[in-house]
């Protein structure tokens, strides 16, 4: 199963190598933009996935979609024994290697350059996997899934933080507002990318939310499966276990 949703729908190449390069050309503002776009609450979403992590006392944590490492730097809080955040852009993957040697993590957090459909960790590796606001951007999400899986171990935990899609009234006609014309006019004036903030309202609005994608993740073998709905469902925790 896959997003078909592209960057640059001019060029012909796959939708993996245009989220590759949209997220190496946004990579110098992306932590600015993400500030910007959600008013600072995803802080506040991710610090929830941590706590989430934290009652698992995980020893060994895997953060895919790692970016500029908002999210394993997080998650050093824990004081598990090791982090590694995996990314499939370099760009993303620099600056985040500066963050986690200015706070002095970079004993404990490893940032490697991978691809979450073909992850490079042995089966049963890792205590517990997060992705933050990343599934949406897997090329084939069952494959994704299903490595996520493979190298999670036994009992082990799997958060994901997503956006989905209001469906009350009048957050649902606030959001589509602020998807299809804020985003887009914030990566005008302050990307030098702004397709790239033209494909992230569409692939949110094309990804499955809510039971749509714990379903998803039970018939990828995940168990225990559950979902929170954030600010009035414009992103959604989904956790679950193997």
């Amino acid at each position: 199963m896959g997003i078909d949703v592209k960057p640059y729908k001019d060029k012909e190449t796959g939708r993996k190598e245009q989220v590759t390069e949209m997220f190496d050309n946004i990579s110098g503002n992306y932590d600015f933009m993400n500030r910007l776009m959600t008013f600072g609450v995803d802080v506040k979403w991710r610090k929830k996935v941590v706590k989430m992590v934290a009652e698992t006392h995980p020893k060994k944590i895997l953060d895919i979609a790692t970016g500029t490492g908002d999210f394993a730097i997080m998650l050093a809080s824990i004081k598990p024994d090791k982090i590694v955040g995996l990314d499939i852009s370099s760009g993303m993957l620099e600056i985040g290697k500066k963050k986690v040697k200015e706070k002095g993590l970079d004993q404990l957090i490893d940032m490697v350059l991978g691809d979450s459909e073909k992850l490079p960790f042995d089966t049963d590796s890792f205590d517990a996997i997060t992705v933050g606001f990343g599934v949406r951007n897997f090329e084939n999400l069952d494959k994704g899934l299903s490595e996520i899986y493979r190298v999670l171990k036994p009992g082990g935990i799997f958060v994901v933080l997503e956006t989905s899609q209001p469906e009350k009234f009048p957050f649902k006609q606030l959001y589509k507002f602020h998807s299809k014309y804020i985003i887009p006019l914030l990566g005008g004036l302050f990307s030098k990318d702004k397709k790239a903030y033209d494909y992230l309202p569409e692939s949110a609005q094309a990804f499955p939310y809510g039971e749509a994608f714990n379903n998803i993740l039970r018939k990828n073998k995940f168990i225990s499966v559950s979902n929170i709905p954030l600010l009035f469902g414009a992103a959604s925790i989904y956790k679950a276990f193997k």
